[in-house]
C-alpha cells in the first residue's frame, strides 16, 4: 500500500526574531504557530522535535499493538511517550516511555513485542540517532 501525506510550514524573518506557523493536510494543525522561544525556551506554541515525538509515540503504539496481534494478544492499552533529545544542533536520541496493559502474556513476550515494535515502526526508520526504551507492563 502506498499513500501520502501533506504538512507545511512558513517561516517569517529571522531565525531567532522570526515566526512560523505549521500545519497538516487534515488541518488537525492549522497555522499552528512556533518560534525560536516555542522551540529553544518555553513558550507557547509547538516545535518541530515535539511534533516528531508525538509521531513517533503513535507509530510505535499502533505498530505495538500490530505487533502484539500477531502474537495472538490484544493491548486494553497502550500509552508511549517519546522524548526528543536535541545537542548541538542534533537529535542525539529518542526515548520511549511505554506502559500497557495486555491480558495473559508474559513479560518476556511483551518485551520481545515492544523491542520489535521499535525497531520496526516507520518513525522509528527514519530518525538516524540512538532510540532507547523503558517498557512496563501495567
Amino acid at each position: 500500500m502506498k499513500f501520502s501525506r501533506n504538512a507545511s510550514a512558513n517561516w517569517k524573518g529571522s531565525g531567532k526574531e522570526g515566526k512560523g506557523t505549521v500545519s497538516t493536510e487534515t488541518n488537525v494543525l492549522d497555522k499552528t504557530p512556533y518560534s525560536f522561544t516555542s522551540r529553544f525556551e518555553d513558550e507557547k506554541g509547538t516545535n518541530p522535535e515535539e511534533l516528531l515525538g508525538a509521531a513517533h509515540a503513535g507509530c510505535f503504539s499502533m505498530k505495538l499493538s500490530f505487533v502484539l496481534n500477531e502474537m495472538g494478544f490484544t493491548a486494553e492499552n497502550i500509552d508511549t511517550s517519546a522524548k526528543v533529545t536535541m545537542e548541538d544542533g542534533k537529535i542525539t536520541n529518542v526515548h520511549l516511555d511505554l506502559s500497557a496493559k495486555v491480558p495473559d502474556i508474559s513479560s518476556d513476550d511483551f518485551q520481545k513485542a515492544a523491542k520489535d515494535a521499535k525497531e520496526n515502526c516507520p518513525v522509528s526508520a527514519l530518525f538516524n540517532t540512538e532510540i532507547t526504551m523503558d517498557a512496563k507492563l501495567g
